[in-house]
């Protein structure tokens, strides 16, 4: 394949302003990397949050945004000997880790204190080309749709990890808090896995999507009883609980509707703080727990459920110069499932 010294990448050189689509070196892979031919790359929130610097931690400027890349392996590096080229692969939030610490030695390598994160801490998707670990890169089934993949590789990986966290086991009730990018796509997972779900939003169109993504009962969070209803639907509360929403006020809302010994799973990320009900939490021994993506081996079952069509995401598409209008449309909360740029990949 040949491989040009050039690539157009959507690039942030100032937090809070608009992206660069400009001409960027096409890197080359280093031992143990692949460099891959981006077809597609999914919009996630915390693009934005990239973009905008307002996390504890920024990336360092200028830097290429994105971690759900789908394509073909264009090059191998050094010692790469499981993938060839052309395979289809996906390249994830989790870059990569360090492989030997005592959080990687036990299955929580996300939690690794030395892992890179792609479109962060190492240039990301929103490009033509990108870099990624040979041994993080998932592999895809080869008759996989880049654009309805690509999102699995954060919002779906995301949501099934946090939906395992709750511990909540087939026909009891998971309620998921936020039907966006993530929570549509958590109401399916959630549905193949056996559970029954209630969905709740403020929006009434994603509350349609998520009935029709499976969901039992929907209830509108905006309400003053949202967790009543709930309560009452469910029998006494919802055995796990999954927050999707970037709105702190969900939070609160999530502990009000878990049932006695439920499990409530942050994956949300909104800025700032939620006050515990201390005496509700330790009377009905609620567990609350955060839940950060998820390891390649649960993005391997998380691929699994779509490669067999039980999981897909709702997606629209848009050119990569067109970013910041999505952008745009994410803070307003106007997209309904997912945004995946179309690149000139496969």
């Amino acid at each position: 394949m040949t491989i040009p010294q050039t690539m157009r990448a959507a690039v942030v050189r100032d937090f809070g302003r608009p992206l660069s689509i400009e001409e960027w070196p096409v890197p080359r892979p280093g031992p143990g990397k692949v460099l891959v031919r981006i077809a597609a790359s999914g919009v996630c929130h915390t693009d934005l949050h990239a973009a905008d610097g307002d996390w504890p931690v920024r990336p360092a400027v200028p830097f290429i945004p994105g971690h759900e890349g789908v394509g073909r392996v264009a090059a191998l590096g050094a010692g790469v000997s499981h993938l060839e080229e052309g395979d289809l692969v996906g390249i994830a939030w989790l870059h990569d880790a360090c492989g030997h610490c005592e959080y990687c030695i036990t299955g929580w390598e996300t939690l690794c204190e030395a892992q890179h994160n792609s479109g962060y801490s190492v240039n990301g998707c929103m490009a033509e080309y990108a870099l990624g670990n040979a041994a993080y890169v998932a592999r895809l089934p080869e008759h996989s749709d880049p654009v309805a993949m690509a999102p699995i590789l954060c919002a779906g990986v995301t949501t099934y990890k946090g939906i395992k966290e709750t511990g909540a086991r087939p026909g009891q009730w998971i309620a998921i808090s936020g039907i966006g990018g993530l929570g549509h796509l958590a109401v399916q997972y959630a549905t193949a896995m056996g559970l029954r779900v209630v969905a709740l939003d403020v929006a009434e169109d994603k509350l349609a999507l998520a009935r029709t993504d499976g969901a039992e009962i929907v209830v509108n969070a905006s309400l003053d009883n949202a967790a009543q209803r709930v309560i009452d639907a469910t029998g006494g509360g919802a055995h796990g609980v999954l927050v999707t929403a970037v709105s702190r006020p969900a939070f609160g809302q999530a502990l009000q509707m878990a049932r006695r010994r439920g499990t409530v799973s942050l994956v949300g990320l909104p800025p700032g703080t939620f006050e515990t009900p201390i005496f509700e939490v330790v009377l009905k021994r609620i567990t609350v727990r955060g839940s950060i993506v998820g390891t390649r081996q649960d993005l391997a079952e998380a691929i699994a459920f779509a490669a067999a069509g039980k999981v897909r995401a709702h997606t629209q598409t848009a050119a990569l110069e067109d970013v910041d209008s999505v952008f745009a449309e994410l803070k307003a909360g106007r997209v309904t499932g997912r945004v995946v740029l179309k690149l000139d990949g496969q």
